[in-house]
């Protein structure tokens, strides 16, 4: 699976990802990446109107992770976890916060700044990459599916603590 999207506004690229989540799965792990101000926040927001969180969607810059419960199509619960790893230092940080709980885990993983954990994200994921558009509400969205089987393992390559 592969999209190119360029979305004109903030309330198409929300509608975007509320499609976009309809194909997402318990367990999936989704990477955002791009710069500053591309939406990577209300990509988030999008997916959990998709799954009705109940809570408020915020960047959690400041505190790495928010929890938000939703359902699934079934109306059974559903956590979705959001991770905002820009202000993150070290790895070190990311195994203090359990990564591998919410990465595996039952629920939905929404990763911004993803690509700071290089060699930590699962094999089998989801990449979604925002970009700035020709005009000041534009922004190019990448998603792709991303199956890696040739690193995955039984584990599905989990890393270890350094």
């Amino acid at each position: 699976m592969e999209q190119r999207i360029t979305s004109s506004s903030e309330a198409e690229t929300i509608a975007l990802a509320k499609s976009f989540a309809a194909t997402l799965q318990r367990g999936d792990v989704v990477a955002l990446s791009g710069e500053l101000g591309t939406g990577k926040t209300r990509f988030v927001k999008g997916v959990c109107e998709a799954f009705r969180a109940h809570n408020q969607v915020t960047s959690p810059s400041f505190i790495i992770l928010n929890r938000y419960e939703g359902t699934d199509n079934r109306g059974d619960e559903l956590l979705i976890y959001h991770l905002d790893l820009y202000r993150v230092k070290s790895v070190e940080e990311i195994y203090d916060i359990g990564f591998e709980e919410f990465f595996y885990g039952d629920g939905i993983c929404l990763i911004e700044w993803a690509e700071l954990l290089g060699d930590l994200l699962p094999h089998r994921r989801y990449d979604v990459r925002l970009a700035y558009g020709a005009g000041e509400q534009e922004r190019r969205i990448e998603i792709s599916r991303v199956t890696n089987t040739a690193f995955a393992s039984s584990t599905e390559g989990r890393a270890r603590r350094p």
